[in-house]
């Protein structure tokens, strides 16, 4: 297993590869369909966004409600499919990394490439389990959207697998 620690950096992107396991530590933020489309809004208009996307890692997730006692609910990977024509634009802001499920569009490969970030993958269908590895969580920005919120998630050795690395090279073939 490899360890990352945020800020990523170009430097540790470029040393992964498909397939490589890794074990994530620092800050990633939630973000789903509806807070990508104000996000992209927000750069369309030329208008600062509500957290740095320059070397930012977004985790396509929509957490449950936190039961009593715990940091997050279940907080489990959404199909990252449904981000693909959200993601260049956000790539070419400064994006470095994306965390879900599923494969990418040959669209989106391609910016992953150009702009030398990583797509990671996660356990899809452990949610419960993934959030023990959630060590703080807080509301950012766009309250209003419920469980799509954007959430800053500070993460201790949260298992990754680079379903497509910088170089566009992809576990999916």
């Amino acid at each position: 297993m490899k360890k990352i620690k945020t800020p990523l950096d170009k430097t540790q992107i470029r040393n992964l590869n498909a397939g490589d396991e890794v074990l994530l530590n620092g800050t990633v933020y939630t973000a789903r369909d509806q807070a990508h489309k104000r996000l992209v809004e927000t750069i369309n208009k030329r208008q600062k966004l509500p957290f740095e996307l320059k070397g930012a890692i977004v985790y396509y997730c929509g957490p449950t409600v936190t039961p009593k006692g715990k940091i997050i609910g279940s907080c489990g990977p959404t199909t990252a499919s449904r981000m693909d024509s959200f993601t260049p634009i956000l790539l070419k802001a400064g994006l470095l990394a994306m965390i879900g499920k599923g494969m990418r569009s040959m669209e989106v490969v391609a910016a992953i490439k150009k702009h030398k970030a990583v797509y990671f993958l996660t356990l899809a269908g452990c949610g419960a389990l993934l959030n023990k590895f959630v060590k703080n969580a807080k509301i950012v920005v766009y309250k209003d959207l419920g469980s799509e919120a954007i959430l800053k998630l500070e993460v201790k050795d949260f298992p990754l697998i680079v379903g497509v690395d910088s170089n566009g090279r992809s576990v999916y073939g």
